[in-house]
C-alpha cells in the first residue's frame, strides 16, 4: 500500500506541476487543418495530377491544334491563350475543396471535427488555403511551360506575379460555392456533376480561346459579363501590361461578393448539418 501511495503521489506531482497548454487560436487551428490537407498530398500524390499533367496537356493541345487555325500562328496564339488556359485550369480545380469536405462528411470525420473545441471555420479555411498551394503549383507549371514554348509577357515578372495572385484570390472566393454545395449534396459524384455543369459552359463560353468580337452579337454580350471572362481579361491584361483599374476592380468585387454570400452560408450549414 505504501508503494502505491508513493506512486500516486509522484503521479499527482507530475501532473500538477505541468502548466495547462494555451487554448489554440484561429491561426493555429487553421494551420493545423492546412497541414492535414498537405499530408494528403504526401500519401496520395496522385491528387496532383490535375495541377501537373492536365495543365500541360491543355496548353499543348490547344496551342498546336488550334493556334494556326484561329490566329494564323501558334506563337501569336500562345500569347493570347496562355493567360486564359491558366485561368480556366485553376478555376476548374476549385471544385475539389467541396469534394473533400463531402468525403469527410460521408466518412464521419466531419462530426468529429465539429465536436472539437476549435475555431469552427478553421476546418474549411485550412482546406481552402491548402488549395491555394495547388493553384500556385498549377500556375507555376503553366507559366514555365509557356516560357519554354515562347510565351513572353510584356508586363514582365511583376505583371505575371500580380496576375497569379489575382487569380488565386478569385479561385479562393469561388471555392466557397463548392464548400456550400459539399454540405448540401449527398454524394461526391453529385457535387462533381453539378460543378462541371456550371464550370464547363462558363469556361468555354468565355474569352479564354477567342476574342469575343469574333462572336455573334448575342453571344458576345453574354461573354462580356461572364465572370470567367472578367478574370481572364484582368489576368491577360496584367501579364501583357494592358490592364486597367476597372478590370481589376470587377474581379475584386466579384471575389468580395462570393465570399460575403457563400462563406456565411457555408458556416451556417456547417453548424447545423445533421
Amino acid at each position: 500500500m505504501t508503494g502505491n501511495s508513493e506512486v500516486d503521489e509522484k503521479l499527482r506531482i507530475a501532473i500538477s506541476s505541468r502548466s495547462r497548454p494555451k487554448k489554440p487560436n484561429g491561426f493555429t487551428n487553421t494551420g493545423t487543418f492546412a497541414w492535414r490537407a498537405l499530408l494528403k498530398l504526401k500519401y496520395v500524390p496522385e491528387q496532383l495530377l490535375d495541377v501537373t499533367v492536365f495543365p500541360i496537356m491543355f496548353l499543348l493541345m490547344f496551342t498546336y491544334l488550334f493556334g494556326g487555325a484561329i490566329a494564323g500562328s501558334t506563337g501569336d496564339y500562345l500569347q493570347f491563350l496562355l493567360p486564359g488556359i491558366l485561368a480556366m485550369t485553376v478555376v476548374t480545380i476549385t471544385m475539389y475543396t467541396g469534394m473533400e469536405l463531402n468525403n469527410d462528411i460521408t466518412k464521419g470525420i466531419f462530426d468529429r471535427f465539429r465536436s472539437l473545441p476549435i475555431w469552427r471555420p478553421a476546418v474549411l479555411v485550412g482546406a481552402l488555403l491548402m488549395d491555394a498551394v495547388r493553384y500556385t503549383i498549377a500556375s507555376t507549371i503553366m507559366i514555365v511551360l509557356g516560357y519554354i514554348m515562347g510565351f513572353r509577357p510584356e508586363g514582365g515578372l511583376v505583371g505575371v506575379l500580380l496576375a497569379v495572385a489575382l487569380l488565386i484570390l478569385f479561385s479562393f472566393s469561388l471555392s466557397w460555392i463548392w464548400t456550400t454545395l459539399g454540405l448540401v449534396l449527398r454524394t461526391e459524384k453529385s457535387l462533381m456533376g453539378v460543378s462541371m455543369m456550371v464550370l464547363f459552359p462558363l469556361t468555354f463560353v468565355s474569352n479564354v480561346f477567342v476574342d469575343p468580337r469574333t462572336l455573334p452579337g448575342w453571344l458576345e454580350a453574354f461573354v462580356e459579363v461572364n465572370p470567367i471572362s472578367l478574370v481572364v481579361t484582368a489576368v491577360r491584361g496584367l501579364m501583357h501590361g494592358t490592364v486597367t483599374l476597372e478590370q481589376i476592380g470587377w474581379v475584386l468585387l466579384a471575389s468580395f461578393l462570393l465570399i460575403v454570400i457563400f462563406a456565411p452560408l457555408t458556416m451556417y450549414l456547417y453548424r447545423n448539418k445533421r
